[in-house]
């Protein structure tokens, strides 16, 4: 899978290595502006309201596959666990979620996996599965639906095998991956760089020994040097992007290698498992 691979190499032997070093200040400075930042230092005030529950739905409405996934994986239908994802999401957004979240374990993935876990575990409110065209509705699903198809996809053994904590970690992990590459690919095409996104992005993990400059010269119609120049600058990019991603989503800067590391090792596993 595409996606695991682009991820698991990102964390690698120079991990330490003055450029990583350089990608950590620039992600901790441009932290102070984080969604999870901002629903934080918001919760509870009345003039922040309205810009934490937009900074929490944007979330919400980032990650709402591998909430899905969860909920399918507990043994629910795709239609029952639809409904459920959006009862989720109404509970999160309108009730005091927010006041009872502990910044001291402020990853917003552990934060809203044991959320899930006790909202499903709640017979009540299980068994009051919205049913289409109630009352309630908030959270959009035909648009989520119909955005850009996720790459993230393991096969039906593995769906119906693994635990529903790894199947949420693995999607989790997923969907930061193709939050950066698009962005990055977004970033190529305003500038006229689609052909060189599309040639180059699958080698922008570590190293690797199968690279040939000269193919890759020969299908951009570039010198070797130029190669290595693009993607040294998007390798880079990707970076930041990634980890940029991943502060979206913790409530300090520290936290941002953890949960990197975290989710590699997840995709690491996933994948290997799925192999």
């Amino acid at each position: 899978m595409r996606v695991f691979s682009v991820l698991i190499d990102f964390l690698g032997p120079d991990l330490n290595s003055t450029s990583r070093k350089k990608e950590k200040a620039n992600t901790s400075a441009a932290f102070v502006t984080t969604r999870w930042s901002i629903i934080f230092s918001g919760a509870g005030s009345e003039g922040g309201e309205k810009q934490v529950r937009a900074a929490l739905a944007e979330l919400c409405r980032i990650y709402w596959r591998p909430i899905f996934f969860f909920i399918a994986r507990r043994g629910c239908s795709p239609e029952d666990a639809e409904d459920l994802t959006q009862d989720f999401f109404v509970r999160i957004l309108n009730g005091d979620w927010l006041q009872k979240a502990d910044p001291a374990r402020g990853r917003f993935r552990s934060l809203l996996l044991t959320s899930l876990q006790n909202f499903l575990n709640d017979a009540v409110d299980r068994t009051r599965a919205r049913k289409r065209g109630g009352e309630v509705s908030f959270v959009p699903w035909d648009p989520w639906m119909a955005e850009r198809p996720s790459g993230f996809a393991l096969s039906k053994e593995a769906l119906k095998s693994w635990p529903a904590e790894r199947i949420f970690d693995a999607g989790w992990a997923a969907t930061v991956v193709e939050r950066a590459l698009r962005r990055l690919h977004e970033e190529c095409e305003s500038k006229g760089r689609s052909h060189v996104f599309n040639i180059l992005s699958a080698y922008l993990g570590s190293e690797r020994d199968d690279i040939s400059y000269a193919n890759l010269a020969a299908k951009l119609r570039v010198r070797e040097a130029t190669v290595k120049k693009l993607l040294y600058h998007m390798r880079r990019r990707y970076r930041f992007l990634l980890r940029d991603e991943v502060a979206q989503t913790v409530a300090e800067p520290a936290d941002v290698e953890d949960e990197l590391r975290y989710l590699c090792s997840t995709l690491a596993a996933s994948s290997a498992q799925a192999g």
